[in-house]
């Protein structure tokens, strides 16, 4: 079994919070019901799972039921001597997007106690706008991911202490000897074929075929663009047509979606014409939002575009199975005539996102495009992010600019490149691409991100605990 960080997060909730149902929001293939029932199995004596998509596509015994008590007897005849109490018991409804009038349901299951319940689904976000009574205060949602970096390092072997050392190095803004670079270099350029995906990364494992391994990626994108035409079939092409052109902008210079590149039309519509479309992407956690800031101040939200969007696939395995199929020699053998610009900057937005930033990028006219902005919580400002994939990863003039700009008091920047050494130059920290799994927003803390002091090592003698994220 894959060790997942959701793992904690999960047993804490079940074992510590009785009073509410955990929602688990994600896309599809994520490992979220293979994760639920390992655990559900091993802290409850009875465990029962209901597939409600499954259910839909056959008897629709779930569809017309309006009450606890017509949902305690449809379970009753489903589960058989396998209930016990609310201590002993959890109930799974996996895919309850399917039925959005079970949402409102779970609010009297959990007021009643009789059973403990968990939900996972890939739509959550849509289903709840689509539910009338929503249950505040009776769910909480927690949003699940593919495998991030370190998780797959994990996956590959290496260890807890060795990945602690190397966290070591990265707060103490230390550079790591050749053989432990190369090591994580190579291992990321791997990532960058595999990604996140279990299933995935479980065949990798199994034989090191990346033929078998694009199979189950091929299924995956598949999969992702079926579940699109269960949307509206009214707008079910055009959400095809926007996932299908996600792989094509990475490869364009702006990267951002181009609204008369949508439908071979003159209608002449606007990129608000197509916002169902996007949050459909979005909610169902397929497509990463990135949304364009001209003026960057602190909160990022609040000065947002929403008509200067790009989108990256939520998987970065995926991209490059569209990209390169089973040529490895693209990623693994840095090919000068292959730009992985675009790759790189899936996988950092893979793992910002899975890392609770949301994101944003700097989009302006006369100074140029920085990839990522995020919010610096600790000192209620920016922090914006660079991306490198070649040699020349010290030519940023859009980052300069940025950060020469006196209106937006923001004197400091990252650059993530394959470069080894850590180092800083005028406000700008470099630091190796892999680095970026340790870049975290972490609510749990009592301060919400911890931001990168830009000074040398030999100058951070006096340096905070963990000074960088």
């Amino acid at each position: 079994m894959l060790k997942r960080k959701f793992t904690e997060r999960l047993e804490k909730f079940l074992t510590k919070e009785t009073r509410k149902i955990l929602l688990v929001n994600g896309a599809r293939q994520i490992g979220k019901s293979y994760l639920i029932r390992h655990i559900g199995k091993n802290l409850f004596k009875h465990f029962v799972e209901i597939n409600l998509k499954a259910d839909q596509e056959g008897e629709r015994i779930f569809a017309t039921i309006r009450s606890k008590e017509d949902f305690y007897l449809q379970l009753g005849a489903i589960a058989g001597d396998n209930l016990g109490n609310e201590n002993d018991t959890l109930v799974f409804l996996d895919e309850i997007q399917s039925y959005p009038h079970l949402l409102t349901l779970l609010k009297f299951l959990n007021e009643d106690g009789k059973y403990r319940y968990v939900a996972s689904g890939s739509l959550l976000g849509v289903a709840l706008s689509q539910t009338p009574s929503v249950p505040i205060g009776s769910i909480s949602i927690e949003q699940m991911y593919p495998l991030d970096f370190e998780e797959f390092l994990w996956a590959m072997g290496c260890g807890e202490e060795t990945i602690a050392g190397i966290r070591k190095c990265f707060s103490s803004h230390e550079s790591l000897n050749d053989s432990m670079h190369n090591y994580l270099l190579q291992q990321f350029r791997i990532y960058l074929l595999v990604g996140g995906m279990p299933d995935a990364i479980n065949k990798f494992k199994e034989n090191r075929n990346i033929a078998q391994v694009r199979a189950i990626q091929r299924d995956i994108h598949a999969l992702y663009r079926i579940d699109a035409s269960q949307y509206d079939n009214e707008r079910k092409l055009v959400i095809r047509k926007i996932y299908d052109m996600v792989p094509s902008n990475m490869e364009n210079k702006k990267k951002r979606i181009i609204v008369k590149n949508i439908e071979d039309t003159k209608s002449h519509k606007q990129f608000s014409d197509y916002a169902e479309e996007f949050e459909y992407l979005t909610n169902s956690g397929v497509a990463l939002p990135v949304n364009a800031i001209s003026n960057p101040k602190f909160p990022l939200a609040e000065s947002e575009s929403k008509n200067l969007l790009k989108l990256y696939l939520s998987d970065v395995g995926l991209l490059t199975n569209l990209l390169y199929g089973t040529n490895i020699k693209a990623v693994l053998k840095d090919e000068r005539s292959v730009n992985l610009g675009a790759v790189y900057e899936s996988a950092v937005a893979q793992e910002l996102h899975a890392h609770g930033f949301s994101l944003h990028y700097y989009d302006n006219k006369q100074k140029g495009e920085v990839d990522f902005l995020i919010d610096d919580y600790e000192r209620l400002t920016v922090l914006p992010i660079e991306v490198r994939s070649g040699k020349d990863y010290r030519i940023h003039s859009a980052l300069d600019k940025f950060l020469a700009t006196p209106d937006y008091n923001i004197n400091r920047g990252v650059v993530l490149s394959n470069e080894q050494k850590v180092h800083s130059d005028k406000g700008i920290i470099y630091m190796p691409i892999y680095y970026c799994m340790f870049f975290l927003r972490d609510n749990s803390k009592e301060s919400d991100t911890i931001i990168p002091e830009l000074t040398l090592p030999e100058q951070a003698a006096d340096d905070k605990q963990d000074p960088l994220f």
